[in-house]
């Protein structure tokens, strides 16, 4: 059987690891803030700046910020298949959750990097 590796089709494969990748990246980015609030005694507006001004946690954050939009798609898309029957219904909630997704990482682009 031969296959169309240009699909935009997933497979439960595909699915498991993309869940599991953005989850680790997703607690990567956790861990790392954790750390921050740990280890800094006062937080202010400075040194929160100081923090995103660095080249590496603006990639870091788009990075966590694509990766929860991506597991939301995946996990919305299941949790939708397996209990909202409805076929309009569910394509309409998929649509819009999956439109807020792209919204919360576009506004994270322009608070990032100032667009």
């Amino acid at each position: 059987m031969i296959t169309n590796q240009a699909s935009f089709k997933r497979d439960g494969v595909q699915d498991y690891v993309s869940l599991r990748a953005t989850a680790l990246i997703i607690t990567a980015f956790a861990l790392y803030m954790l750390w921050f609030f740990v280890s800094t005694p006062t937080v202010t507006y400075e040194i929160w700046r100081d923090l995103f001004s660095g080249l590496g946690t603006k990639v870091f954050t788009l990075a966590a910020l694509v990766s929860v939009m991506i597991h939301v798609r995946i996990g919305l898309w299941q949790v939708l298949t397996d209990y909202v029957k409805a076929p309009g219904l569910r394509a309409s909630l998929q649509f819009i959750l999956n439109l807020m997704a792209f919204v919360y990482v576009a506004a994270g682009l322009f608070v990032l990097w100032g667009v």
